[in-house]
């Protein structure tokens, strides 16, 4: 179930892109922020399905249930959070994920998180559509990362 909902997030942000792109420079600017918000979202929903996921698939009920609560309540998924999170599953991952992230993978992962801070506390950010195509593009790369050193469908 946790791809269906993954592809089905996926989906839905990939046809709110491209209605963006059709708007007016002013609107775009006020559809980056809500596209923004809704990455963050997806990028948590990922980690928490990607590794509930692959728990399910690989342990006793009773283990994927413990990784599944733990993983509840994991927010703000910067890309120091998400290491965290592989490196309870394996260091070796968490190493490899390092050292495919650092830098622009990492640092986009990161930056969608500090802008939907900044945008859900009233803060004003610097965003633009462009720029957040970009950075989804590379957060849907660490996904696909994630996924693959579970030995699951990206």
């Amino acid at each position: 179930m946790s791809f269906v909902e993954i592809t089905s997030q996926r989906q839905r942000l990939d046809e709110l892109f491209e209605k963006a792109k059709g708007l007016d420079p002013e609107v775009q600017s006020h559809w980056s922020r809500y596209l923004c918000v809704l990455i963050s979202g997806f990028l948590e929903n990922c980690v928490r399905l990607t590794y509930t996921e692959y728990a399910t698939g690989r342990s006793h009920a009773n283990i994927a249930k413990f990784v599944e609560s733990n993983l509840k309540g994991f927010q703000n998924p910067r890309m120091n959070l998400i290491l965290e999170v592989v490196g309870k599953f394996s260091d070796d991952w968490r190493k490899d994920l390092k050292s495919k992230t650092d830098g622009q993978l990492g640092d986009a992962v990161t930056s969608i998180v500090v802008n939907r801070h900044n945008i859900v506390h009233g803060q004003s950010v610097q965003l633009t559509l462009h720029l957040l195509i970009q950075y989804y593009a590379d957060a849907l790369k660490v996904v696909g990362l994630l996924r693959q050193q579970c030995g699951l469908p990206i």
